[in-house]
């Protein structure tokens, strides 16, 4: 076989068809690759919540990256370790209190499984919802009583450059944000510092695998730091442009089994004949 790789990727847009699937051949790869050596862990932006499902799916035995760096754990390990590192408390309500300047539709803030909405919303309530988080709405300023593993602000086409600006003057030295794409006009911050590659260095050291061993998939701004540490990058079809200039290679899309296609030739695995149970 093949000397022992870790194979890291993301959920949405790489991992995960459109309709949030796993693919038939996708899963087959995957499983072989384990069935081989080779080690597979997720990194994603998700909370453990609504990203575990996929874990179990798999059948995987690794540690696990989510909200972008900010919590790295190991689902069937406790004694591994456990890294969380939060936002501040009043970094949190500064936030809050500057977004009242601008035009916005709500805040959320997520305390690991946690959830916080600073306005009621039905409908972002059930679209969080997945793996049933305790919710409390209210002024966060008032009701956020732990510091935020992350946060996201709602915001409109117009204001959301306006508020990453106030937050790139004002909290540049505390915290990290990036906007997701369109047509979501959401900024998602974590403490500054946090990405995807912080998670895999630790998960790569404990698992004896050095860095030129380490395929890395990815579609989004949040993959940046970890296609660009892995020894081999691997933007996927559907990928912002940042990503595709930066990656060692580029594959086919997350609709087009792109994860399993690159393996297949990379590592020598073929999918079987037979559907995946």
């Amino acid at each position: 076989m093949a000397e022992k790789h870790l194979i890291v990727v993301d959920l949405d847009g790489t991992l995960l068809t459109d309709d949030k699937k796993i693919s038939v051949r996708t899963k087959k790869v995957l499983r072989k690759a384990m069935e081989q050596g080779h080690e597979v862990m997720i990194a994603t932006g998700r909370p453990y919540r609504s990203s575990g499902l996929y874990y179990q799916e798999l059948g995987l035995v690794t540690p696990m990256v989510n909200f972008n760096g900010a919590f790295v754990h190991h689902p069937r390990n406790n004694s591994w370790g456990l890294y969380h590192e939060p936002m501040d408390l009043k970094t949190a309500a500064e936030i809050v209190d500057a977004c009242h300047d601008f035009d916005f539709h709500n805040i959320i803030a997520e305390v690991q499984d946690d959830l916080y909405f600073h306005y009621h919303d039905e409908r972002l309530i059930n679209l969080f919802n997945l793996g049933n988080p305790a919710v409390t709405t209210g002024d966060l300023r008032q009701m956020l009583m732990d510091d935020p593993t992350c946060m996201l602000i709602q915001a409109t086409e117009k204001t959301a450059p306006l508020i990453r600006g106030h937050l790139s003057e004002v909290h540049a030295e505390v915290i990290h944000h990036r906007r997701w794409n369109a047509p979501w006009h959401v900024i998602e911050l974590v403490k500054l510092g946090l990405n995807k590659a912080i998670g895999i260095q630790r998960a790569a050291a404990d698992l004896n695998i050095p860095k030129e061993r380490i395929i890395a998939f990815g579609d989004e701004d949040n993959d940046l730091e970890m296609i660009e540490y892995a020894g081999t990058g691997v933007a996927m079809g559907n990928a912002i442009n940042e990503l595709k200039n930066i990656a060692n290679e580029i594959t086919l899309t997350n609709e087009e089994d792109g994860v399993a296609a690159f393996l297949e030739h990379k590592l020598n695995l073929a999918a079987d004949e037979k559907s995946a149970m």
